[in-house]
């Protein structure tokens, strides 16, 4: 059997496909049992957080075992396979090792070095276990995966190289500002009472928040966290908890509002939003312009502020052109205006635009008159006027900027799908920041140098893991080959009893134990020496190797090694 993992994350794939391939916890459970019912796959277990959804599984066919993964992916998804597969990618035996523990040590998160991924990780091992689909592979992956993981945040600064996703996204919030700052003497409205609920409203109480009020469908989970909040030492912050239909009059109170629940719908819709932005302006939560940003092209003419400048045609001193027969509105500056025009208007112009001077250059005899270049001109002006203006190039006209009102409302999406209206990106008084921006603005974050360091401990790590599982992969053999010896011990003792019947206790317990410790002798060297072998690259073999040497049963050591997984699929998580 060989490791094989199949997913989606930020990495590969957009922000709208990840939302879409969400599950929800009974999905999640069925795509489990579904997994290990497939013919491919003798193990699985699911990591699904909010940016990646991957599914690991012991299987005994590459091909068939990713073919088969895939599929379960899109059917319990319900995103079709054909759309799913581009984002899709795949990692086998050591690459899927090392891949799940760089996940574990933040190396692959949003944010780099972010710890949160630890407590999912444990909670999707716990998952597999409950539903009996992890065996001695994934238990033994995961809980190793948890002590990289750990190891890496002790031995190291990774937490230097980045936060908690909800921290980043308070930062984000702030806009630059110190976040403590920013935070201090507002009121906020945390929606849901889960783990990333959880955490952001402990967040927010260190950051100095004033007031958390928490919202969730059930009322005691909320009431749980806000007395956690209220009761905690190393903060003052006021805690409430309120019905998840008190959320409208809530958000009209609170300046930040962090929701992340698992709802399959939008919690906070833009038209609620912008009702919220304008009962507390009063003025229309009109759509803003970004700042610097022109119109789409079809959004109407550009207001130019009264005073400016707007070239106007035959104004440009010393332009060789004849403009006067052109409709006003219409300007030949552009490099598409000058199309049609003979050979020596087009140098005469191209001179004067780029030098500002005509060039004065008699017209060669038989060439077309004032009359013709009239002409090309007027039909120049008629197309422009029926495909729309065409943008100078030597002098671009000045552009209205509508500068962005100051927000008087934050709002923070951790949810996958999202909670939030993503049209409320548009509304003015709003900074809202969800998963998607969160994705662009860690893009470039700065790598810290400690990065390199957890690069090697995964590194060695993985190496570490490999030798292991190869050294188990032999172990059944080794130990059937000792209950054949123990079954040969026993057989000659009988034997030996038959032909000395008069043999006393403790002359049969003597000569027992001599036989025993002659085995055990012959079979300890070979046996040490077939475990490192075989926890060497290339050493399965040697299972094989001593399966024929000592002619063993097939069937016995398969027979071990079904006893060991059983006892695996039942073990707690690290």
């Amino acid at each position: 059997m060989s490791l094989l993992v199949v997913g989606l994350s930020h990495r590969s794939a957009p922000v709208s496909v990840l939302e879409r391939a969400s599950l929800h916890a009974d999905a999640q459970c069925k795509l489990l049992q579904d997994t290990v019912a497939a013919e491919p796959a003798a193990e699985a277990a699911l990591l699904a957080t909010c940016n990646r959804i991957e599914l690991y599984a012991d299987v005994d066919k590459f091909h068939a075992g990713v073919a088969e993964l895939s599929t379960l992916l899109a059917q319990h998804s319900g995103v079709g396979l054909d759309e799913l597969t581009p984002y899709l990618y795949v990692h086998y035996e050591d690459r899927a090792v090392h891949h799940l523990f760089s996940v574990a040590c933040g190396l692959d998160s949003m944010v780099v070095g972010e710890g949160q991924i630890l407590g999912q990780i444990k909670d999707s091992l716990a998952r597999a276990q409950d539903l009996h689909t992890a065996g001695r592979l994934l238990n033994d992956l995961f809980q190793q995966a948890l002590r990289v993981g750990k190891r890496a945040h002790s031995e190291t600064g990774i937490d230097r190289a980045g936060q908690s996703l909800v921290t980043f996204g308070l930062e984000q919030l702030a806009a630059g500002a110190d976040v403590q700052t920013w935070a201090r003497g507002k009121k906020a409205l945390v929606i849901g009472a889960g783990s990333m609920s959880s955490l952001a409203a402990a967040t927010l109480a260190r950051a100095g928040i004033a007031e958390i009020v928490v919202a969730n469908r059930t009322f005691e989970r909320a009431e749980r966290l806000a007395e956690i909040l209220s009761e905690g030492d190393d903060t003052d912050v006021l805690a409430r908890a309120v019905p998840m239909d008190a959320v409208p009059a809530e958000l009209t109170r609170a300046d930040v509002a962090v929701s992340c629940t698992g709802a399959t719908g939008l919690v906070l819709t833009a038209d609620a939003v912008a009702a919220t932005v304008e009962g507390r302006t009063g003025a229309p939560a009109a759509v803003a312009v970004t700042d610097g940003a022109r119109p789409a092209a079809d959004a109407g003419p550009i207001a130019v502020p009264e005073g400016a400048e707007t070239p106007l045609p035959g104004a440009d001193e010393n332009c060789p052109l004849d403009l006067s027969s052109v409709p006003t509105g219409f300007s030949v500056m552009g490099e598409a205006a000058v199309a049609g025009m003979d050979a020596a208007t087009l140098e005469q112009h191209g001179a004067w635009a780029a030098g500002g001077t005509a060039v004065d250059r008699p017209r060669e005899t038989g060439r077309p008159g004032a009359g013709t270049d009239a002409e090309l001109i007027t039909a120049l002006a008629a197309t422009a006027a029926s495909v729309g203006r065409i943008p100078e190039r030597r002098r671009p006209e000045p552009v209205a900027e509508v500068p962005r009102p100051q927000p008087v409302l934050f709002l923070l999406d951790l949810a996958m799908p999202r909670d939030i209206d993503a049209a409320v990106h548009r509304l003015a008084g709003v900074r809202l920041v969800d998963i998607e921006s969160l994705a662009e603005a860690s893009a470039d974050a700065p790598m810290a140098a400690d990065v390199d360091m957890v690069r090697r401990i995964v590194g060695d790590e993985v190496a570490a893991f490999g030798a292991a599982q190869r050294a188990a992969h032999i172990t059944p053999t080794v130990v059937a080959l000792r209950s054949m010896a123990a079954d040969v011990v026993a057989g000659e003792i009988a034997r030996l009893e038959g032909r000395l019947p008069g043999l006393d206790d403790k002359h049969r317990a003597e000569i027992t134990q001599t036989v025993k410790r002659v085995v055990d002798k012959l079979l300890h060297a070979p046996t040490v020496r077939v475990k490192q072998l075989a926890a060497e690259p290339g050493g399965a073999g040697y299972a094989d190797a001593l399966r024929t040497l000592f002619d063993l049963d097939q069937e016995t050591v398969a027979s071990v090694s079904r006893t060991e997984n059983s006892t695996e699929k039942n073990r707690g998580p690290a």
